[in-house]
């Protein structure tokens, strides 16, 4: 793999280039097939207006986010688009056996040769007890000395080159490089670059050591991110993938035509996380509903502390913000999520973020 599939090129007047985290959002009143529905609108004209990649988080038992199966809904997306490149932001490793999401991704790769991402992530993405029905066990391996392992084994699925003697040595997952040393075979020894994800300094920390690219995600850490930016950078060695850092980060934004469908749109969001934190997960609200709901004090401080998170507004405004945070940040990427009860808004945030930084049309 080359550097030119990690880092991309920034358009029109962006600072960086820019890309897209996707969750897949039901609101209330709405279906999983309208939100893919939206998915699909969205990943479509992403490529067109020169967005670099377009990347589906993995979550579990939350009736608001459709996005429990990443590699299926890629798969979808890369059957809608020709040429913007398509990742997971992330798979959740340990929810996971490494052979499987090699065969998951090299699956994509032959179907989308040379677009596919696999990001990775360590957390759950979902609470403790759905992770346990996830991994069919009573104890979550989480520990910090599992990852490595776990990643590791992976790498090496995915490379096809466990060394003689391994258990694993004469397993190969498939679609994959052994394909290309069977007699006859032509397949192509390319795989999909490895991102490590993460929220604190764990992940930053053995991304640099391995010398992989970093997604961070200040859309719900933003107090940590510049100290985990600072670790990765710090920590960072040289390797075959890339000669230096490279870190994107994902952003919460939102744009609207006007300043106050934007803060109740953010206001929707914060109440959906309130109901999230407090084990009462549901379908995006409607802001109507958001508008009705009697905060209490302490909700009403929470509302205050997440809204500041979200980069909303109007065109201008939220280009006046990612700017900033791309500044103060040092990002080499920013990847935006956008939170809305319709998925109609959703895709208008992008285009007004598109407009305001004059992205190409194709």
């Amino acid at each position: 793999m080359s550097e030119d599939e990690i880092r991309g090129t920034a358009h029109g007047t962006a600072p960086v280039p820019l890309s897209v985290l996707d969750l897949v959002t039901v609101g209330a009143g709405r279906t999983a097939t309208d939100a893919l529905r939206t998915s699909v609108a969205l990943s479509r004209f992403a490529e067109a207006r020169g967005f670099h990649r377009y990347w589906v988080a993995e979550h579990h038992s939350m009736p608001g986010v459709a996005s429990s199966s990443p590699a299926v809904i890629l798969a979808h997306l890369a059957a809608h688009t020709e040429r913007i490149r398509l990742g997971s932001g992330g798979v959740m490793l340990p929810n996971h056996a490494p052979l499987v999401i090699a065969e998951q991704f090299g699956t994509l790769e032959a179907m989308a040769p040379g677009r596919i991402d696999l990001g990775l992530g360590r957390a759950p993405g979902t609470d403790g007890a759905t992770a346990a029905a996830l991994r069919r066990t009573d104890t979550l391996e989480e520990g910090a000395d599992d990852f490595p392992q776990q990643l590791a084994e992976l790498t090496r699925f995915l490379d096809d080159d466990f060394p003689d003697g391994h258990p694993y040595g004469r397993i190969h997952a498939i679609p994959g490089p052994v394909q290309g040393t069977t007699p006859g075979g032509i397949q192509s020894p390319h795989r999909p670059p490895i991102w490590l994800l993460g929220s604190s300094g764990f992940s930053a920390r053995l991304a640099g050591m391995l010398g992989l690219p970093f997604a961070f995600a200040h859309h719900f850490s933003a107090q940590n991110t510049v100290p985990a930016l600072d670790l990765y950078r710090e920590s960072f060695r040289p390797s075959g993938v890339l000669d230096a850092p490279y870190a994107l980060i994902g952003v919460s934004a939102l744009a609207a035509d006007e300043e106050e469908e934007a803060r109740r749109q953010v206001r929707a969001t914060a109440l959906n996380m309130i109901r999230l934190r407090t084990g009462r997960p549901g379908l995006f609200p409607d802001p109507d509903e958001a508008a009705k709901y009697e905060f209490s004090p302490y909700e009403e401080e929470f509302v205050r502390s997440w809204a500041g998170n979200i980069v909303h507004g109007t065109a201008d405004e939220v280009r006046s913000g990612l700017d900033a945070l791309q500044k103060r940040t040092g990002a080499d990427e920013l990847m935006l999520t956008s939170h809305a009860h319709r998925g109609e808004l959703r895709l208008r945030s992008y285009e007004l973020i598109a407009g305001a930084y004059e992205l190409p049309t194709a």
